[in-house]
């Protein structure tokens, strides 16, 4: 079947996602996990040090500035494993929706050069994340608190984060069954947000990202 971004966008809202098992591989398959890994938005955890580093702006952050750049990273090998998921039908699939304005990218720069990232696709008020990388310590939990914060303030509803990893449970990301993750999906796709709330392009400064986490999180830093 040919897969159009409106399927995609289609398939998401049905609760289930596209991989592929190799760059080299054209082959797409569905992915509907048993226990769905969601980040809860009003309980995101901000290690201390963390908090310092978002509150210092050590990096540049901006979001929807350079997508390709950002999959680029995300399809790069790895320490741990040469090969990736992201093949030529992903990238071009995606990057559909980034032109229609469902796929969005957090982007992490220092001294001019993207050093981290996240891209992932929005629909209604549910925000699901795709893939991160980093070539800079911390870049990549810094990319996360900055796309939560931006959640939280455009009026999300649900983070998926498709499965949970050890890298993700420190920050409170859970897994719920399949019937309570459609239920959520559902609700929050009937939902209007914006993730716009801050100007995309534009560098957001820390300390405005640690307030809209919330008044916990701004003081700990």
């Amino acid at each position: 079947m040919d897969i159009t971004p409106e399927i995609l966008l289609k398939a998401y809202a049905a609760g289930i996602f596209p991989m592929a098992e190799d760059a080299d591989d054209p082959t797409i398959y569905w992915v509907e996990p048993r226990a769905r890994g969601v980040l809860p938005l009003d309980r995101f955890h901000v290690p201390r040090r963390l908090a310092r580093t978002v509150r210092s702006d050590v990096f540049e952050v901006v979001s929807d500035r350079d997508f390709e750049a950002v999959i680029d990273g995300c399809a790069a090998p790895r320490r741990d494993t040469a090969r990736t998921w992201i093949n030529g039908r992903i990238r071009a699939l995606y990057g559909a929706l980034f032109d229609l304005g469902h796929c969005h990218t957090v982007e992490v720069y220092a001294g001019g050069r993207l050093v981290g990232g996240l891209y992932g696709v929005s629909l209604g008020a549910a925000f699901f994340g795709e893939s991160m990388f980093h070539e800079a310590r911390d870049a990549s939990k810094v990319a996360l608190v900055h796309l939560v914060a931006r959640l939280r303030a455009g009026g999300y509803r649900l983070a998926d984060t498709q499965f949970l990893t050890d890298h993700l449970s420190q920050f409170g990301v859970e897994e719920v069954p399949r019937h309570v993750y459609k239920r959520r999906l559902a609700e929050a796709i009937a939902r209007p947000a914006r993730w716009t709330v801050w100007p995309p392009a534009t560098p957001v400064a820390g300390a405005a990202i640690l307030a809209a986490l919330g008044p916990e999180t701004a003081t700990q830093a």
